[in-house]
């Protein structure tokens, strides 16, 4: 479909005037739209109406929304002086000279499974590159692959002989166009692209942590050129915005939701691949790790993901596969469900709400315990533990010593 000059107008005046995952703008666009919250920063002045007040309170969670920095009038002192009248119609005439242009929730195009992230959601997505939204695939065929920018020869290579594996199976790479992992992961999925790739589909995606309309960094120039020549690139903000350590850490959370799943291949104990890792563990997605020599440090955020339970060990491009739920050479767009097939499909069918949230939640290979299951499925502790029981009934979970993973029934 065609979206609305004026909504299109309004996101891209918002994405200006909020940094990423502002949860008190977010929940102002959900209360009363985009056009008019848009309108009530720029075209008003003093606070906001107090049911607009109330509204957003309530959204993110009463007395949190009406204190500190998420109260809306907060929210409109830090907004108002990044006003500039002519900035959206300037923005969107640099993306589009570029080749690209905005994508917003209202579009068909938009990618649904970014609205797992609630509240944190994007506001918009500014694109360039040949294959343009229309033809981005579902999380199903979508692989996050992210790692230390100061790799090793190890890492690299692993993750070369990965995604060289996994690019001619149908699977988009994902990764965020840093040096390191990040640009090996582009590389060899631009390699690999010629080996048979679908031909409707990007082999490799960038999302990026600053505007589109210059690339960084400028060592990856371009790499970032040859992505865009084939694939797609994307961010959250305007043209014309700087790279921030805030901008690369939200940046993280829109790697981990746009994907079915998250490989780890090299990390160091406090990379900031680590919170792609846990992000995507938080919405329900599987993350995989890379097991490296216990002697480097570039292996030692891939190992505390595994020793905490978050992530499961990957060593061949089979193993990838299963964190997207997909076994044998299939294409993904064929046989993919979110829990691993159609066979899959067939047993969840009719289970509740509760019941499916804590299914999507149970790891498919490591398992782990109740407590950890509540964390990451948002339930309490006794819903996770009934619900279990349901889940084993139907074939659908197992218990081992260590705790519970999903099964798939036979």
């Amino acid at each position: 479909m065609s979206t609305d000059p004026g909504i299109l107008l309004a996101r891209a005046g918002l994405a200006r005037l909020m940094e990423p995952n502002d949860l008190t703008g977010t929940a102002l666009v959900a209360v009363a739209g985009p056009v008019e919250a848009y309108r009530l920063i720029t075209a008003s002045t003093g606070t906001a109406p107090a049911t607009e007040q109330q509204a957003v309170a309530d959204l993110l969670g009463g007395d949190a929304g009406k204190r500190g920095a998420h109260r809306l009038d907060a929210g409109l002192e830090r907004w108002r002086p990044r006003m500039d009248p002519a900035g959206p119609q300037r923005d969107l005439a640099t993306i589009r000279r570029f080749g690209g242009d905005l994508l917003v929730p209202e579009d068909d195009a938009w990618p649904l499974q970014l609205n797992d992230l609630g509240l944190s959601a994007p506001l918009c997505l500014w694109w360039r590159g040949t294959a343009g939204p229309g033809h981005l695939p579902g999380p199903e065929a979508l692989l996050a692959v992210v790692g230390s920018r100061d790799a090793t020869d190890y890492g690299r290579h692993v993750t070369y002989e990965l995604v060289a594996d996994l690019v001619p199976r149908g699977i988009t790479i994902v990764s965020g166009g840093a040096y390191g992992i990040d640009a090996r992961a582009h590389e060899a999925a631009l390699q690999a692209n010629r080996a048979g790739h679908p031909a409707d589909r990007p082999a490799t995606i960038a999302v990026m942590a600053g505007g589109l309309d210059r690339f960084y960094p400028a060592g990856n120039d371009e790499l970032l050129r040859r992505v865009e020549s084939t694939g797609l690139l994307l961010a959250e903000v305007p043209p014309g915005t700087a790279p921030t350590r805030w901008r690369f850490l939200q940046r993280n959370r829109l790697l981990a939701a746009l994907c079915g799943a998250t490989l780890v291949v090299e990390a160091r104990w406090r990379s900031g691949a680590l919170t792609t890792a846990r992000r995507a563990s938080e919405i329900g997605r599987d993350v995989g790790a890379v097991p490296g020599s216990v002697l480097s440090s570039n292996s030692a955020g891939c190992h505390r993901l595994l020793r905490e339970g978050s992530a499961v060990a990957v060593t061949d491009a089979a193993e990838a596969l299963e964190l997207l739920g997909i076994t044998g050479d299939a294409d993904p767009a064929m046989t993919w469900s979110p829990h691993g097939g159609d066979a899959d499909a067939r047993a969840h069918d009719g289970l509740d709400i509760q019941d499916l949230l804590l299914m999507d939640a149970l790891p498919l290979r490591q398992a782990a315990a109740p407590d950890k299951l509540a964390m990451v499925s948002g339930l309490g502790i006794g819903a996770v533990l009934g619900g279990l029981s349901r889940l084993e009934a139907r074939g659908l979970a197992e218990q081992s010593p260590n705790g519970w993973r999903r099964r798939r029934p036979t």
